[in-house]
């Protein structure tokens, strides 16, 4: 299956896919895995309560969420555009008794009907997110009324969003890639809240990860990144 997506969209999708290996070993290094898990089921059981939901996952990645979502109980669809995370997340599925479904589809878009869901959550993806408000809409068409969003991510590049970054980074988020992402530089996870609330959710809450930040001061965090605070932003399709 194929996808059509901007041009912009398909440079980060190449980068993505490259990057795959690294970035899921990276979420599985065996130093912290447990402490991380622990602390993430503990986000995302806040976030959605304890009772099974119809959850999908936007910008899967290598199904890291997903999967913690299916562990609690959840049935849980995920989508990429990045056939490489898409495979590390399908083999990560293989290994579950209850996994979670791995699509090809765009973050921005997803291809679902109407109201087929009763959570839509995504982790660091409104950073690198085109056209925000056009997905913010899309997210809310796909939720059942009462269904809830759940976003994470933090104001990784509020000093520019090439400041200290690698190579193959620069190549493939060069000056064209920048100029399309409303929210890469944000200076602090507000304007990812404001447009939540534009889009129409209510009860919109921003809650600090303080355990996810004790985690990275504790074991440090990847090469090229410094440990910042991260933020769930949860909002209620009315």
């Amino acid at each position: 299956m194929t996808e059509t997506v901007p041009d912009v969209q398909q440079v980060m999708n190449e980068y993505w896919s490259v990057r795959s290996g690294p970035y899921d070993d990276y979420q599985q290094r065996a130093d912290r895995r447990d402490d991380d898990l622990a602390a993430w089921r503990e986000v995302y059981a806040a976030a959605l309560g304890e009772s099974p939901l119809d959850v999908l996952d936007v910008g899967t990645g290598s199904g890291y969420v997903a999967c913690v979502l299916a562990d609690l109980g959840h049935r849980v669809t995920g989508v990429d555009l990045a056939e490489g995370m898409l495979e590390r997340a399908r083999a990560h599925a293989d290994r579950m008794a209850s996994p979670p479904a791995f699509l090809l589809g765009d973050a921005v878009a997803p291809p679902f009907p109407a109201a087929s869901f009763d959570a839509v959550v995504n982790r660091y993806v409104a950073w690198t997110l085109r056209e925000p408000d056009t997905a913010l809409a899309n997210w809310m068409t796909l939720l059942r009324p009462g269904g809830t969003l759940a976003v994470v991510d933090s104001n990784w590049f509020a000093d520019g969003l090439h400041v200290g970054a690698s190579d193959a980074f620069l190549r493939s988020y060069d000056e064209h890639v920048r100029q399309a992402l409303p929210l890469a530089e944000a200076a602090s996870i507000e304007p990812v809240a404001e447009r939540v609330r534009a889009a129409g959710f209510v009860d919109v809450e921003v809650v600090e990860l303080i355990r996810l930040h004790e985690l990275d001061q504790q074991y440090g965090v990847a090469p090229d990144h410094e440990v910042q605070l991260q933020y769930l932003i949860r909002g209620t399709r009315p």
